[in-house]
């Protein structure tokens, strides 16, 4: 197969979906295989050992959940491990299944290796979580040429249908986090103004809710006792707990029915059913999504622009199609979200826009970054006391790349060495901040008679938000380098080696297994029939009795499943099935 070197990917590594795309010709396009656009984040095992990623593994989590695992993104960054069928896994390992398989899908549409990619990250994912999303590529052989902001990816897809300058809000809600970004837009040139989040937001936390709600109901009156330790059931309720909540986006009530949950202690499978209101739904969010919009107010402070002054606001991720949501940003921005580009597509879009950017093709788009952070170190103050505080170098909302210096002093006569901390915040109590590091400096004062006149530390950020830090002792002039050590999340070459070579081994040698499918109501006018359908047998539930009743419930969860599995003959017969009795109950 032909080794492409003109094409790079862009991909939109997600909590819940992800995607990749490319740039052809001008144009950014989403590479969809069989009708699937959207990868579901998930990785698992399958009963013949073989690792399963996509639907695939989304739908087993519903019987093994002890062999899958989902919304990885959330633990990037950090010394967690998960466990698939007796073997342990970092973050980024699990995160390369899925690069791994997005790489794959694009070399199968394209018919080219290709091997380089753009990947987006939250902007305000730490220094560790992009190094930890640079090795997750590397393990999964993709030379990542580039790490760019989800919110500004989204709007470098805006860009391609914006024609005049705008000030546009880039409001970014995902499955596991949010980030609200203030970019102008002007001449093909994109510049962030502001940007602000929080990484542990977004559409689980939604989710969570409901479960909860699904959980008090099977023990407050169903009376089954505590099932939250029960991950067969817990799995389930998770699932259903989505799909309410993907479905309250577009109707009033949903009646969540499950049946045959493997309860512990009741002695056999039981049978759920609670209708839940778009009302209780947001009233039960309502602090989450209020938190986003202080959030909105802080992007704009910082940015020092009026809501007034926002000519649109541009949706991104899934959870923003929450009804509460645009109007919520209605309230505060007096005027209604656009509506013209896919929340679930346009980062990935953008992903494609920076790719030719980085492949040096004309795509008449200019892009300006900025850092969501400052970075800094911490230093003794002598007032009537010593006390540390936090000093930055590179402060939150510089443009990048940057390159900033300060001059540090030793605080003791013939000091011979200083142990900087490296952080970043933007707390003064530099202990309330994210320690990334420290920096050690040896060798001071090795001179007879020598003093020291302070050193000068250098802070360097480039374009992907990865920090270097250098020092230079100006009494001697000397040169003094050293490096970040214990910085969470960094990998060691040799571990990113060895942990290649088992994804690669797992893929090649034990089986690696992805079933496309068409993405769930892909087509516009499948989707409409089975809501059409849904909406027809909740309506004669209303009024249906005795068996019935029960027939026509029984065959509703049935095509729902088969709905969620993708199994199209099975939801041509159970929806027929559901018609024909329909039309004998007179509905």
């Amino acid at each position: 197969m032909a080794q492409s070197d003109d094409l790079i990917l862009g991909i939109d590594l997600g909590t819940t979906n992800s995607e990749v795309a490319i740039l052809r010709g001008r144009t950014p396009e989403v590479i969809s295989e069989d009708g699937a656009y959207i990868l579901p984040s998930c990785v698992g095992v399958d009963d013949a050992g073989n690792v399963i990623v996509g639907r695939q593994a989304r739908n087993q989590a519903l019987i093994a959940p002890e062999r899958t695992v989902s919304s990885i993104k959330r633990r990037m960054g950090t010394d967690d491990t998960v466990e698939l069928a007796g073997e342990t896994y970092s973050p980024q390992e699990i995160s390369a299944f899925i690069l791994k398989e997005l790489m794959e899908r694009a070399r199968r549409v394209t018919g080219q290796d290709i091997n380089r990619a753009v990947i987006t990250v939250p902007a305000y994912f730490t220094e560790a979580q992009r190094q930890a999303t640079r090795d997750a590529g590397t393990i999964a052989g993709l030379d990542v040429v580039r790490i760019i902001n989800e919110p500004t990816a989204a709007a470098l897809g805006y860009q391609g249908v914006a024609s005049e300058r705008s000030i546009v809000l880039v409001y970014d809600l995902g499955g596991g986090t949010f980030d609200v970004s203030i970019v102008s837009i002007e001449e093909g040139v994109v510049e962030v103004m502001a940007t602000v989040g929080d990484n542990a937001l977004g559409g689980d936390d939604f989710d969570a809710v409901i479960a909860e709600r699904l959980n008090e109901h099977l023990e407050n009156r169903l009376r089954v006792g505590n099932q939250r330790t029960n991950t067969a059931v817990q799995a389930r309720l998770t699932r259903a707990a989505e799909n309410a909540k993907i479905a309250l986006s577009n109707r009033p009530f949903i009646q969540i029915e499950e049946d045959h949950l493997p309860v512990v202690g009741h002695g056999k499978p039981l049978h759920l059913s609670l209708e839940i209101s778009r009302a209780e739904f947001e009233q039960d969010i309502q602090g989450h999504l209020e938190k986003t919009i202080r959030l909105v107010s802080n992007a704009l402070e910082d940015a020092d622009v009026g809501p007034s002054e926002i000519d649109r606001v541009l949706l991104v991720g899934g959870s923003t199609r929450i009804p509460r949501v645009s109007e919520l940003l209605k309230q505060k921005l007096g005027q209604e979200p656009h509506g013209g580009v896919d929340p679930d597509l346009c980062v990935a879009l953008g992903a494609a826009v920076q790719a030719g950017l980085e492949a040096g093709k004309d795509v008449s788009s200019v892009l300006v970054d900025l850092t969501p952070y400052s970075f800094g170190t911490s230093a003794l103050k002598s007032s009537y006391t010593w006390s540390r505080e936090f000093v930055p170098v590179i402060r939150k909302n510089t443009k990048l790349p940057a390159k900033r210096s300060t001059a540090l002093y030793t605080v003791f006569e013939e000091q011979e060495k200083v142990n900087f901390r490296i952080y970043q915040g933007e707390d003064p109590d530099p202990e309330k901040n994210i320690q990334i590091g420290n920096f050690v400096l040896t060798g001071l004062n090795e001179e007879e008679g020598h003093h020291s006149q302070g050193i000068i530390l250098t802070f360097e950020l480039d374009v992907d938000g990865l920090l270097k830090v250098h020092a230079v002792e100006r009494a001697s002039g000397r040169e003094i380098s050293g490096e970040i050590t214990n910085a969470t999340g960094r990998t060691g070459v040799e571990q990113l080696e060895h942990s290649a070579k088992r994804v690669s081994s797992k893929w090649e040698n034990e089986g690696f297994v992805s079933i496309t499918e068409p993405d769930e109501f892909d087509d516009a006018d499948e989707e409409e029939s089975v809501e059409e359908l849904v909406a027809r047998v909740n309506s004669a539930l209303e009024s249906a009795e005795g068996e019935s009743r029960e027939e026509l419930s029984g065959l509703l969860q049935r095509l729902q499943t088969a709905v969620e599995d993708g199994r199209e003959e099975d939801i041509e017969d159970f929806a027929g099935q559901i018609d024909d009795l329909l039309f004998f109950m007179g509905a």
